[in-house]
């Protein structure tokens, strides 16, 4: 792989395609897992592992799933590394297990999971699904751990369960709250991106402008050749006319005899 190709993968899954801010997908989870920075992290690390291994599976038998039959398949691999990381929150972290719900055992049907799985690691090579998976998961992290620090900074006053004061909106904390602080995060987000995007634009765009080569110099390089082609025409053009010239002469002087 080179470092193009690893450079174009993690940022179209950390910002150029982020999940939750650019294509707004997987927003279930999002703001229903958003209360808390804690709640945040803990989705979206077991999103990351379930996207890195599906897409890893996925593409090593993308030449042997019938195209007839793709979906189901890549549901049922999914689901099967699904239910291995519910065992594992069940068994290890039962608090963050309660906390997730149902919206844990929903992942099998993630957009996230399933449109990645559809639109590349059924396409690409090995490594570089596991790359997609991995920094697709962690934009779908950075930016559920980002609207849970805000939620809950402002609607309980704390942060990962530690008080930070007493003053507290509870709109924050609410179903409205979460549409609010999201359109907001997905507005500011892309505004941001743009201003960055359209300032590397210019600058690539001056940059070519700056190493075009002089196209004028070829063209006063021709002229030139033509001017002295034409020159050395004029000095060999009386040379030429020499034995008529003589002719003419002789032919004068033999009527005067």
């Amino acid at each position: 792989m080179t470092g193009q190709r690893f450079k174009q993968i993690s940022l179209d899954g950390l910002l150029r395609n982020n999940p939750t801010f650019r294509l707004v997908l997987g927003t279930c989870p999002t703001l229903a897992l958003s209360t808390a920075a804690f709640n945040g992290i803990g989705m979206g690390l077991a999103v990351t592992f379930i996207l890195i291994c599906s897409n890893v599976l996925i593409s090593l038998l993308r030449k042997a799933i019938p195209n007839a039959v793709r979906i189901p398949a890549f549901v049922i691999i999914i689901a099967t590394f699904v239910t291995i990381v519910r065992m594992v929150l069940d068994k290890f972290i039962p608090s963050l297990y309660e906390s997730m719900g149902v919206y844990l055992p929903l992942i099998v049907v993630n957009c996230i999971i399933l449109g990645r799985a559809e639109s590349f690691a059924s396409k690409n090579k090995v490594l570089d699904s596991a790359l997609d998976g991995l920094f697709t998961g962690l934009g779908f992290t950075c930016a559920l751990t980002l609207l849970g620090i805000i939620r809950e900074v402002l609607g309980s006053g704390a942060i990962f369960g530690y008080q930070l004061w007493d003053f507290r909106i509870g709109f924050f904390s609410s179903s409205a709250g979460a549409f609010f602080v999201y359109g907001m995060s997905i507005a500011l987000f892309n505004h941001i991106y743009s201003k960055i995007e359209n300032k590397l634009r210019s600058k690539n765009f001056e940059a070519r402008i700056m190493q075009k080569p002089d196209i004028g110099e070829p063209e006063n390089e021709l002229a030139d050749q033509a001017e002295e082609a034409q020159n050395a025409a004029l000095q060999t053009a009386p040379d030429q006319n020499a034995p008529t010239a003589a002719a003419n002469a002789g032919h004068d002087n033999g009527g005067e005899a």
